[in-house]
């Protein structure tokens, strides 16, 4: 990429790279992002302020700042990899913030455990001069899903479905509790995009494809995340429970299709690695001013106005100019527009991404310097860092010295991160009160996760009125995902992948002080919650079903394999072969078939329809199976209505309310089936 005025994108097209020149447009689009940007400011009304300043957290701030050396402000800015640091790295560079990668958990993957690997670098922080506490991130995006044993709620796509503010509220406040109990206090959600391509491998993380759903719903995940009540209160100044994160800012989910250039290898849930090449995530949005303002915007306006406090800018780029040096959109209208005084996060090694180096070759210093003057001088406040941390601080070091960063933008960045610190309550309290790890997978938590499934599940179709299943009924439950709790939970389970199986071990947490004696870690599968409240034996057919037997229910449960970002990019989203013969063998051994999807979008089905009675999409409902059995078993009634137009083929995508003349959807916006 070259920015500036005239650039240039690289695009995949149909398998081929084929270059396309984006210079005319993305001149022209910038210079209408500069006029029409006076017009947005009506959009803002109301939202400079508040997130306000108080006289206390801004002469603290000052106070601060002006007893730092550069290399204390540089290290505020700099995160760092918890497995990529050494005893003392802290404390002798200043670090600000230490971060758990999707695969960052400690070896000891319990709450102690966590909570104690956190204190250890938080008391490195403290022991230095000016004891400026760390604040420590992770991405717990749909529950603590690095912890073994935390509740695991339902991914957004399936919130979206539920479409239910309060609910989302409270996820988010129990999302907190459970994080703030391993010692964790910022959180890397909510993913505030609006999809446009179900292809896009992300999909699962956002609320769907309506503008007005995305900011209604990010906005209630914000303020169950960083409310604080005057009871959790421990200053005047505390204004953040934990530390939430609006994401990816801007354009992650409208990207064209062949639009990246990323390619990764890593280890899929099932075992297999994979060398892909991204097609949707991290690529380009190719839109209109007009577009980006009144359809991707919104939801960050609501999620500010919520008290979000920072922002990760996204791997993507608008019209050929990446995210991570856009001026124009990081600093001119996030900070200064929209009046945010928060702090902007880079994404996992967001920067090198301007200028990549190529895979097995060294960091090439000189690139990655103006890279990083690029990103800083744009708006990033903060640093994530993967790797060569320690090149970074002395890059960070050399431009500041000869001027390519002023020193003005690295005050103003410190500034940001040591107010979000003070609204934090970190340099009152440190480390969370050890006594929250009592909610951790809490039976009000489980609770709260039994009832989002229960009223995120949509009823796609009921030939034959094969819904509700009677407790009477001789059933037998079969597919992959039947007895899955991993396929159940998808992507940033665990692991970045995500795993598959039962995974969580059904093993019981010592006695202690908080009451948690002998409470149960784990969840229950689909498979299990049949067996627990059907009246009747429940079989379980693995394969081909024995042709001895017949059942008046065959519950299916097919879907995807977990998977996370760009490794999911799918050009034909379906069912696997798998999946089919597994329907098409209970065909004729049950009087009907319930199909159950475990996905993280909608599926291409169509050609399919025939092979069950009644369809269901359960999306990516996490841990508690009980909320699958609540609704098919009638004990409630199905609520859910997809956040997401459901095609009828992939020649079709994208496919979405917006660009209806692709063709008649199998499933429209807002479709869900009531008994």
């Amino acid at each position: 990429f070259f920015f500036g005025g005239m650039m240039s994108c690289l695009r995949r097209t149909c398998g081929r790279r084929a270059r396309i020149d984006v210079s005319a447009r993305q001149h022209h689009e910038v210079k209408r992002f500069d006029d029409a940007v006076r017009s947005w400011d009506h959009m803002h009304l109301g939202l400079r302020g508040t997130n306000a300043r108080s006289a206390d957290v801004e002469s603290r701030v000052e106070d601060l700042l002006q007893k730092m050396t550069i290399e204390e402000k540089i290290g505020q800015m700099t995160q760092v990899e918890n497995f990529g640091v050494e005893p003392g790295d802290i404390a002798k560079y200043h670090i600000g913030s230490v971060i758990s990668s999707a695969n960052g958990a400690p070896v000891d993957n319990t709450i102690n455990g966590w909570y104690n690997m956190v204190k250890g670098f938080q008391d490195e922080a403290l022991g230095t001069r000016l004891a400026i506490p760390i604040i420590y991130g992770i991405d717990a995006i749909h529950g603590h899903g690095q912890l073994l044993g935390a509740t695991i709620f339902p991914h957004n796509i399936g919130l979206g479905a539920a479409n239910d503010a309060d609910l989302v509220q409270k996820i988010g406040r129990a999302t907190a509790l459970e994080t703030m109990a391993t010692g964790i206090q910022w959180n890397f959600s909510p993913v505030v995009a609006v999809v446009h391509d179900i292809r896009w491998g992300r999909t699962y993380e956002s609320f769907g494809e309506d503008t007005d759903l995305v900011q209604k719903l990010g906005e209630a995940a914000v303020r169950g995340l960083s409310s604080v009540n005057n009871l959790e209160r421990i200053a005047d100044h505390h204004q953040i429970f934990l530390l939430s994160t609006a994401k990816h800012f801007i354009g992650d989910g409208a990207t064209s299709w062949g639009s990246s250039e990323q390619n990764i290898k890593c280890t899929m849930a099932n075992g297999n690695k994979v060398d892909k090449v991204y097609m949707l995530d991290q690529g380009d949005s190719q839109l209109d001013v007009n577009t980006l303002r009144q359809r991707l915007l919104p939801p960050y306006s609501a999620a500010i106005r919520a008290g979000a406090m920072s922002v990760m800018a996204s791997f993507s780029s608008w019209n050929g100019q990446r995210m991570h040096a856009h001026k124009e959109l990081l600093t001119d209208e996030l900070k200064d527009r929209m009046g945010f005084e928060g702090l902007v996060i880079s994404d996992w090694d967001g920067i090198e991404e301007l200028r990549k180096t190529p895979k097995g070759q060294e960091r090439d210093r000189t690139a990655y310097y103006h890279s990083c003057v690029d990103a800083i001088n744009a708006g990033v406040d903060m640093a994530m860092l993967a790797k060569d941390w320690l090149l970074h601080i002395d890059v960070m070091k050399e431009a500041v010295q000869k001027g390519d960063i002023p020193m003005e933008r690295v005050d103003d960045a410190v500034r940001r991160i040591l107010r979000v610190k003070i609204m934090a309550g970190l340099f009152e309290r440190p480390m969370p009160d050890a006594s929250l790890r009592q909610h951790v997978r809490s039976p009000a938590h489980v609770q709260l996760a039994r009832e989002a499934v229960g009223k995120s599940l949509v009823l796609l179709q009921n030939d034959r009125s094969a819904l509700p299943i009677a407790a009477t009924a001789r059933i037998v439950l079969a597919g992959r995902g039947a007895d899955n709790i991993g396929m159940q939970c998808g992507g940033w389970f665990i692991r970045w992948q995500g795993m598959l199986g039962k995974v969580t071990p059904a093993v019981r947490m010592p006695h202690n002080k908080w009451g948690n004696a002998g409470r149960p870690t784990g969840g229950t599968s689909i498979l299990d919650a049949f067996r627990k409240h059907m009246k009747s034996d429940v079989d379980y057919v693995v394969g081909l079903p024995d042709n001895s037997k017949r059942w008046e229910v065959a519950v299916v449960v097919i879907g995807e394999e977990p998977y996370a970002e760009g490794m999911g990019d799918e050009p034909n989203p379906t069912l696997t072969e798998g999946d089919v013969a597994a329907l098409a063998a209970m065909r004729p051994r049950a009087d009907k078939v319930v199909a159950v999807i475990l996905s993280g979008r909608p599926l291409i089905i169509a050609n399919h329809l025939h092979l069950a009675d009644a369809w269901v999409a359960a999306w990516l409902p996490g841990t508690e199976g009980e909320g699958v059995t609540d609704v098919l078993l009638g004990t409630h009634p199905f609520q859910g209505r997809t956040s997401v137009t459901w095609p009828q083929s992939a020649d079709q995508l994208p496919l979405n309310k917006h660009n209806t003349w692709q063709g008649q959807a199998l499933f429209p916006f807002g479709h869900g089936l009531s008994l």
